[in-house]
């Protein structure tokens, strides 16, 4: 273990190691919970994704160990598996099926340009604001799905989106109804109106926790949110509503502790999509917001745990990308959106977590994750909302890294994080914020001080053909 781990070279012993591994799983977990609820809204099977997601979580966190040594936990991430499900399904009318098959071959590609160290130019050729701004944006964007999931924002024909009202939302249903063909059946405050207030109670209760520092408290908000809407279910106060998503909130253990099956989403992939251009229009998206949402994201987690060095670059860093990259292939193949690195992985370097033991350690507990389904499938939307709303704070704290003293720094900056929430998507962002920076240093007579390189020149045509073009 020492010989593959290095832990004295790192400073660290086994316990301080397995200690941090479970502080980063108890700060994740709660991805357990999230990540079917949003994958289901695009047609997947709910208890299926729960399985792909486990399991996705605990490939990739062992090839971080495995490639980087580092202490950082991957999972499907959050932001593209909003991408994935709100905007490539719901939005584009992509099919789940094509969509990752999309995933499968952006992880491919990925692990071929990690080997040819593009990304990790590309991760270098950033500057420093636009990556901060980069991981605020995203943080924004789901800190906004949550409020929505919450149905706390509700879309409104006058205001684009509105707060919560009984009215509202049954407005929405009436147009849904009636642009599907379905039966319209009203909400009311005893399934709706409840889950509401419950969320608004989770995110306070959540935000205590945060204050207090309590460990794990992302989860543990999750928990005593549900566990508050149980109460609430017992009482009447909450009567579920099938027909309008409101289910039971107690969990199912008719089937004992068994593992869902898998097959629903397993190698379901389309590649009869490979045939038409259609594809390469997805496929493109995905590479586009993934190779940038995990540099973000990377940058975020790597940043919080101190481990850049003056520079900004990341010491191996060709081991983390393939990591995700291999991830990222592999949860496609199970049936889950883009395996990528947590940023709560620097909760685990807080407790002292230095070497890839930290990671392994992180991996067994999610696949142990595997046996308690009941228990993660049963929590509902309104009680996974508070976390992404909380884990959306967390990335906006990069904002105190973007330096606003520089006018031509902050301003494209300032264009990359509206874009994300505004315009809901992350790739738009991301796109903005390049073709911005370059424009304005070029134009303001700053380029050859900021010393912007090639590769960012190169990029922001590219952004500019994609409008153009697509």
């Amino acid at each position: 273990m020492e010989k593959f781990f290095k832990l004295k070279e790192n400073g660290t012993t086994v316990k301080t190691e397995i200690v941090a591994g479970i502080t980063t799983f108890m700060t994740m977990a709660y991805i357990l919970a999230v990540n079917p609820n949003i994958l289901s809204a695009a047609g997947m099977d709910h208890g299926a994704v729960f399985t792909a997601t486990a399991l996705a979580a605990m490939i990739g966190t062992l090839m971080m160990a495995l490639f980087a040594n580092y202490p950082f936990a991957l999972a499907p991430g959050m932001g593209l598996n909003a991408y994935f499900a709100y905007t490539v399904v719901l939005g584009m009318g992509y099919s789940w099926q094509a969509a990752l098959t999309a995933v499968f071959v952006e992880g491919i590609v990925f692990i071929v340009l990690s080997l040819t160290n593009v990304r990790e130019a590309i991760f270098n050729a950033i500057p420093l604001n636009l990556k901060s701004a980069v991981s605020v944006g995203i943080g924004l964007f789901i800190a906004f799905i949550g409020l929505q999931n919450a149905k706390i924002v509700l879309p409104n024909s006058s205001t684009v989106a509105g707060l919560y009202s009984l009215a509202g939302y049954n407005d929405n249903l009436k147009s849904a109804a009636a642009l599907n063909g379905t039966e319209y059946v009203a909400g009311t405050f005893n399934d709706v109106g409840i889950t509401v207030i419950l969320a608004v109670i989770g995110v306070i209760i959540t935000a205590v926790l945060v204050v207090r520092q309590v460990r794990g408290n992302i989860l543990w908000g999750i928990l005593i949110t549900w566990i508050l809407g149980i109460i609430c279910q017992l009482t009447g106060l909450y009567v579920p509503n099938p027909a309008n998503g409101f289910y039971g909130l107690l969990p199912d253990f008719s089937n004992g502790l068994a593992i869902p099956s898998l097959s629903p989403i397993f190698l379901k992939l389309d590649f009869s999509i490979l045939k038409s251009a259609e594809f390469f229009v997805i496929m493109f998206a995905f590479l586009f917001v993934d190779m940038f949402d995990t540099i973000g994201t990377l940058i975020g987690v790597s940043s919080k745990a101190g481990m850049l060095d003056q520079d900004g670059k990341l010491p191996n860093i060709r081991g983390a990308l393939m990591a995700d990259a291999v991830g990222t292939a592999a949860g496609a193949l199970l049936g889950t959106s883009t395996t990528t690195t947590f940023v709560e992985s620097a909760s685990g370097v807080s407790e002292g977590g230095r070497t890839g033991l930290t990671a392994v350690t992180t991996a067994v507990l999610f696949g142990v994750s595997l046996f308690l389904s009941p228990i993660f499938l049963a929590i509902p939307s309104f009680a996974t909302a508070p976390a992404l709303i909380v884990v959306g704070f967390y990335m906006l704290t990069n904002v105190a890294n973007i330096d606003f003293n520089d006018l031509s720094e902050a301003i494209p900056c300032y264009i990359c994080i509206g874009a994300m929430p505004f315009f809901y998507s992350i790739s738009e962002g991301i796109a903005m914020g390049v073709i911005s920076y370059v424009a304005i240093q070029l134009i303001s007579g700053k380029a050859k001080d900021k010393k912007i390189s090639i590769l960012m020149y190169v990029l922001a045509i590219l952004f500019i053909l994609k409008y153009i073009l697509l």
